[in-house]
């Protein structure tokens, strides 16, 4: 509509230009070189109006043709370098469906078409590795590291290949740089935190989960016991190298990130214990378990009754389980105290409301001890034993993604190396803890967990 307007406004235009021309006659008298030339002003305006018009039909001619070699050679490289994009989209579309040889074919033809390596060698890398060529795969990877735009994801390539190897050294190098290149992406740093934690670097991990929470990669929550695990095994090393003061330090901030964490809350009781802070330790073992009663803390709490006779800490330790009533884990402590103050039908009252909480192992085995304790009977204990071997297995610490069980809280899974995925609970099957060295490095978590 516009342009239908603007059309007719144009002739309009025209026809009143050669309307004013018609009601204004005159003559026009041009003499050259001896020639004269008479005519009416209209004629003259329009022989001038049609030797322009050609003047520009000649002039665009004239271009057409100087630069129609130019003009050819761009069409040429316009449609080779719609052909290469278009050979690039298929290959990543072969890569997406796992077809190597249209993948290894498309990355070919895209490179011939475009001439643009940062362009064309991901895609080779990547039908490389379809292919099973690591090799070259790694050669293409390490390629891009030389063209700045495409060194992030050549680092990328080669940190998943160290990881899928279980190169942990080379790993944990290469993530450090892609963390210089990319400071805030949310994949580099969860994979550099894993890497770092099972590395065993764990101060470097904790500022490395700290930077990881503030790109929004870690869930605040999560890091928190994440950071809690972390600060653990920073005290167990700092006691092993004779730094008492960093182990409570560090046990104590733990404790304090994660209250309801058996192990910080246990081992910052017995560091307490041990720098001669009895009476402190003990209301730390109290306020946890109030929060959420727990083996480890029963067994911490009897290391700080040690010097008292069996009869006070019997009543200490009902002083205890007041403060979480109920719990299969307050009848426990309380009936191996009462088992140590040889008070016998306190014990037996305790581990018969233990099993009907509860049934496991550690009862029946606890009901057999005290059947030989209190009259010697062999016979009994073999049957409560023999029901212990046919019950469901005991609460411990087990690992979520591999599910090995360990007796003792760990950082790292010995069985599959994953940091703080040791859960207390009752395993659905037993499978073993075995040494760390064993253990494999898991696949980065892309964002997300790229």
């Amino acid at each position: 509509m516009i342009r239908a307007l603007w059309f007719m406004a144009k002739v309009a235009v025209v026809i009143a230009i050669a309307i004013w021309l018609a009601e204004r006659p005159g003559t026009l008298t041009v003499e050259w070189q001896g020639f004269v030339v008479n005519t009416s002003f209209a004629m003259a305006v329009l022989v001038t109006v049609v030797a322009l018009g050609a003047a520009a039909i000649l002039y665009r001619l004239y271009r057409i043709i100087r630069y129609a070699p130019s003009n050819l050679a761009g069409y040429s490289r316009a449609r080779r370098r719609e052909k290469g994009y278009h050979a690039l989209t298929q290959g990543l579309v072969a890569v997406a469906a796992g077809d190597p040889q249209t993948a290894r074919r498309m990355a070919r033809k895209a490179d011939e078409l475009l001439h643009d390596p940062p362009l064309t060698m991901l895609l080779s890398a990547q039908a490389a590795q379809l292919t099973g060529d690591e090799r070259g795969a790694k050669e293409y990877f390490t390629a891009m590291l030389d063209q700045p735009e495409t060194a992030f994801l050549g680092l990328r390539g080669l940190l998943m290949m160290a990881i899928k190897n279980g190169d942990k050294v080379e790993a944990l190098n290469l993530a450090r740089r892609a963390q210089k290149l990319q400071p805030a992406t949310p994949w580099v740093l969860t994979t550099l935190y894993d890497l770092e934690a099972r590395a065993g670097e764990w101060a470097a991990a904790e500022r490395t989960l700290q930077a990881a929470v503030r790109a929004g990669a870690v869930p605040a929550e999560d890091a928190r016991q994440h950071r809690a695990a972390l600060l653990l095994e920073r005290s167990f090393d700092a006691e092993r190298h004779g730094r008492a003061d960093s182990a409570l330090y560090h046990a104590q901030t733990a404790f304090e990130l994660v209250p309801t964490f058996a192990p910080a809350a246990a081992r910052y009781a017995r560091l307490l214990h041990l720098a001669g802070k009895t009476r402190k330790a003990t209301r730390v073992v109290e306020k946890a378990w109030k929060l959420q009663p727990h083996p480890e803390l029963a067994d911490a709490y009897r290391q700080l009754l040690e010097r008292y006779d069996a009869a006070t800490r019997l009543k200490t330790f009902e002083n205890l389980t007041r403060l979480s009533q109920g719990n299969v884990e307050g009848h426990v402590a309380l009936a191996r105290a009462a088992m140590d103050a040889q008070t016998w039908s306190e014990a037996r009252a305790h581990l018969t409301r233990a099993l009907e909480l509860q049934p496991a192992p550690r009862i029946y085995r606890l009901l057999a001890e005290l059947e030989r304790a209190e009259h010697g009977n062999e016979e009994a204990a073999s049957a409560w034993l023999a029901k212990a071997a046919d019950a469901p297995a005991d609460p411990a610490w087990t690992c979520r993604p591999c599910g090995a069980v360990s007796h003792d809280w760990a950082g790292l899974c010995g069985n599959c190396g994953a940091f703080d995925t040791l859960e207390w609970k009752t395993p659905q099957v037993a499978v073993h803890a075995v040494a760390d060295g064993a253990a494999a490095l898991p696949a980065p978590v892309e964002a997300a967990r790229a």
